[in-house]
């Protein structure tokens, strides 16, 4: 697995978005988005603006969970045709909430 730096370069990436785009949505300049994605420790606060600003959220997931999380990420993102678009048919439909008890959750 990727490290959140380099996750948030993928992501920016992802989203046709340059540093400079940056600026406007979280308010840094594009200096200092650079130094934060090629070697920056950021403040919590700072990787929850980016974090917003490229329409992601940051997850404490435990360690014992991980690849079960990472499956069901990657069998949403090849089941769907886009971000919140319904389910393809490719033999097998997702259950009507994968993620529940994944997290430890209880209803």
């Amino acid at each position: 697995m990727s490290s959140l730096l380099e996750q948030i370069k993928k992501r920016r990436l992802a989203l046709s978005l340059k540093q400079h785009d940056m600026m406007l949505r979280v308010g840094m300049s594009r200096q200092q988005y650079q130094r934060l994605e090629s070697k920056g420790n950021p403040r919590l606060d700072t990787l929850e603006l980016v974090a917003k600003g490229l329409k992601s959220e940051l997850l404490l997931i435990p360690q014992e969970k991980l690849n079960a999380v990472l499956a069901v990420l990657a069998d949403d993102f090849t089941a769907s045709s886009g971000p919140g678009q319904p389910a393809r048919e490719k033999g097998r439909s997702l259950p009507d909430d994968p993620w529940q008890g994944l997290l430890g959750e209880s209803e």
